[in-house]
């Protein structure tokens, strides 16, 4: 049987907001996340005495999180991917001086991992920022807030040099096209040229901070992550075909800065022709040259892209809104299942960068239900998962370096989209449901075993 690269990395990927809970303990600050207590597509809403959201206790995770350590530890995780929430180390974002607290709970939860072998893949800044920099600065579309940004990263790469090893700057960082409040703090009414500043401003802080990792750790990599929206054409017609192409290059623009280091000439046409001007200054330029070591990216489906607007039906799905393709069949959520797909965007990236690939989110969300002795029989996620590692190990054939994989949802958390616990990915169950109520224990799914045995025989035990 193949198996994948001696050197191949396993494990899974959680987000702060999602997990952790603690949302104003050791003097965490209020982050946009906070004041979305409905998830991204729900409205902002002010935190006055008495309100309340899933993810201010979330899965416990601040707490608990040395007994899911052990958890992980159990099915084999050789690393893990982790966010460090922004407001427990500068609550409003524009401190000068650190919380001590905050940053001693990430050493806490990167020496639990280190005991138990398991290497912390640290994400700057995962779908939240401090609120205060939104309120009192305009998000990311003050200049401003790039300084910020860099004293955090730098912060962080200093205090944990010696303990984290990879990080990836911002979280599907192309998805402030689709939820700007999420993504760069500004309000869903937001122009395109506002929200196209506010991104410049965000390429240029994620320079800043691979600029700053390389001066201050040498030995550590940091990468990018794009939200892996590979949309085909709905049909062989040219019109479809360009479509196509100009419905990737929306997300795949990100990964052209981050990796080559200049804007393509595909968006400066963008710009020019809806009337679009960035400020965009000669530092700036020089910035955006210090380009990511490797890209990461997460997958869940695909989709199909039509000139032809009576065709048109939209979708939503992980921010992004694409045409069906009527050759896939769907999850209970709409996700178009693909798992060709990813061998695919595997190739398509390999080839267009020639840069390292990481997966760091993919998994099935779906309503568990515990059988009668209290586990859950998650075949179809047994199943999902298969069907896309299989085809992981044929883009390795096909000779495109991957780094590793790490499931989205390892355990049970809070979704982004809608802050719901009843859409589960893990492959364990946390015992919560979408009003709060629960014990919060743990207990391992029927997948639980099967994602063990693919990482003890480093892939081998694959179907297919």
């Amino acid at each position: 049987m193949k198996t994948f690269p001696d050197s191949f990395l396993w494990g899974g990927a959680v987000a702060a907001n999602q997990v952790e809970g603690a949302w104003r303990e050791e003097g965490k600050g209020l982050s946009t996340s906070d004041v979305q207590p409905q998830g991204i597509f729900g409205p902002v809403l002010a935190r006055v005495a008495g309100s309340q959201s899933l993810k201010d206790v979330a899965i416990d995770f601040y707490h608990r999180y040395p007994d899911d350590i052990r958890l992980f530890a159990e099915m084999g995780f050789s690393c893990l991917r982790v966010s460090i929430a922004w407001t427990r180390i500068f609550p409003n974002g524009d401190e000068h001086r650190p919380n001590e607290a905050g940053l001693a709970f990430y050493d806490r939860l990167f020496d639990e991992l280190a005991a138990h072998h398991i290497a912390p893949f640290v994400t700057l800044s995962h779908y939240e920022m401090p609120w205060n920099l939104v309120r009192q600065y305009g998000g990311w579309g003050n200049r401003q807030v790039i300084g910020f940004f860099e004293h955090y990263a730098r912060t962080v790469f200093t205090r944990y040099q010696k303990k984290v090893k990879l990080w990836l700057t911002f979280n599907e960082i192309n998805m402030s096209l689709h939820a700007p409040m999420t993504g760069v703090g500004l309000p869903e009414t937001s122009s395109k040229g506002e929200i196209y500043q506010a991104i410049h401003h965000q390429l240029v802080a994620s320079a800043l901070a691979v600029k700053a990792c390389h001066e201050i750790n040498p030995d550590a990599r940091i990468g990018n992550m794009l939200l892996g929206g590979l949309v085909y054409p709905l049909s062989c017609k040219p019109d479809d075909v360009l479509e196509a192409l100009q419905e990737n290059r929306k997300w795949q623009f990100f990964g052209d800065v981050q990796c080559r280091g200049a804007y393509p000439g595909y968006m400066l046409r963008f710009f020019r022709e809806s009337n679009i001007q960035l400020d965009i200054t000669n530092d700036d330029r020089q910035i955006l040259k210090s380009t990511v070591d490797f890209i990461s990216f997460s997958y869940y489906m695909s989709g199909c892209a039509t000139a032809d607007e009576a065709l048109k039906q939209q979708i939503r799905g992980n921010i992004l809104s694409m045409v069906p393709n009527p050759h896939l069949q769907s999850s209970e959520w709409g996700w178009q299942i693909d798992p060709l797909g990813l061998r695919t965007l595997l190739n398509l990236l390999w080839d267009r960068y020639q840069k390292p690939l990481f997966i760091v989110e993919n998994g099935l969300g779906a309503k568990d239900i515990p059988d009668a002795t209290g586990v859950v029989q998650d075949d179809y996620r047994i199943s999902y998962l298969n069907d896309h590692l299989v085809q992981v190990r044929q883009a390795i054939e096909d000779g495109v370096e991957v780094m590793g994989y790490t499931s989205w949802g390892p355990i049970d958390l809070v979704s982004a989209s809608k802050a719901e616990l009843s859409k589960r990915y893990g492959f364990i169950y946390v015992d919560r449901d979408d009003n709060g109520e629960g014990s919060l224990a743990r207990s391992r799914k029927k997948s639980f075993y099967w994602y063990k045995e693919v990482i003890t025989t480093n892939g081998a035990s694959l179907k297919g």
